[in-house]
């Protein structure tokens, strides 16, 4: 045992009059509570404990050291108060990351109500499409998609599938035409993603097979906010997160190309360091999203609708 826990273990037996009784409040036996006693007493080379055969007193010395264990003991109490007023309820600041766009199209407008049922917490939020630390950087939660992982220790709970669609201005379909198939997108310009290059291999599922096609094109960025408005500008061919691409394909301003295509192979994904004792702020953060966005989330929800009704 070391030195602070048998200073913390001889004040409880000086607050309980002797060995049996601290023993009987530690869950200890009383000869390893004297046993630990005078191995404390062996470290310090000084008694602090006068025995009989009832009881124990203070030595001078035990009596100015007692004080000093007290407070060690109220010291670690008040620690342990402290950790435990924390797992309470959600409380202090929840630092997290996001990619730029979704934060911007889908996060940021839900954290009001997040804040509300949590009027105890601060948000830190990160936008960035780079590669992070979690732990270096102290980020508690960070939402990536599936390409973005690279370090399988961490803990992923799905959110959502992150469906992709194939998109297009209607001014550049109407110079370049419109492609039928997946391999004619090889006379296509297609944009690419210069910050993750596992997105530049785009896959294609109709429902019943599936095919990839490594793409090319004379524009790529490190934004999936600026490869959207590169599509609308008609700069070419774009492959689009449907919570990203809605409401410019509502408006007119994209059309979807190869419709009867998508790209299913990435899900929307929260990131935290570890599953065990995971904070409350954590755990609040993360269920809120995985409620709010379900197994379909509110933007696939308002496009199937569109798709029943024509």
């Amino acid at each position: 045992m070391d030195i602070a826990n048998q200073m913390i273990l001889f004040a409880k037996v000086v607050e309980t009059g002797g060995f049996s009784a601290a023993a009987r409040d530690l869950g200890l036996t009383p000869s390893a509570v004297s046993r630990q006693i005078g191995n404390l007493e062996d470290r310090l080379g000084a008694r602090l404990l006068n025995r009989s055969t009832r009881r124990v007193s203070l030595t001078e010395v035990g009596r100015e050291f007692h004080g000093r264990c007290v407070e060690i003991a109220r010291n670690v109490e008040d620690a342990e108060l402290l950790v435990a007023s924390r797992l309470d309820h959600p409380q202090g600041t929840l630092r997290i990351s996001a990619t730029s766009a979704f934060a911007k199209a889908q996060l940021l407008p839900i954290l009001p109500l997040f804040l509300a049922d949590n009027p105890d917490l601060k948000l830190s939020l990160e936008l960035t499409d780079r590669e992070i630390d979690l732990i270096g950087e102290q980020i508690d939660v960070a939402i990536r998609f599936t390409e973005q992982i690279s370090d399988t220790s961490m803990v992923a709970r799905k959110l959502a599938t992150n469906q992709r669609i194939f998109v297009a201005a209607p001014d550049y379909i109407r110079r370049y035409g419109m492609p039928n198939a997946p391999e004619d997108l090889v006379n296509h310009n297609c944009l690419r993603l210069s910050t993750v290059e596992k997105f530049n291999n785009w896959q294609f599922s109709d429902g019943h097979s599936k095919v990839a096609r490594r793409i090319s094109g004379n524009f790529e960025t490190n934004s999936s906010d600026a490869l959207l408005h590169a599509a609308i500008d008609g700069l070419g061919v774009a492959k689009m997160s449907t919570y990203l691409a809605h409401d410019a394909l509502e408006e007119g301003r994209l059309i979807r190309v190869l419709p009867d295509f998508a790209d299913e192979a990435s899900d929307i994904l929260a990131i935290y360091p570890n599953r065990r004792n995971l904070s409350p702020n954590v755990r609040a953060f993360v269920d809120f999203l995985a409620e709010r966005f379900g197994k379909v989330p509110p933007w696939e929800r308002t496009r199937r609708k569109e798709m029943s009704a024509a």
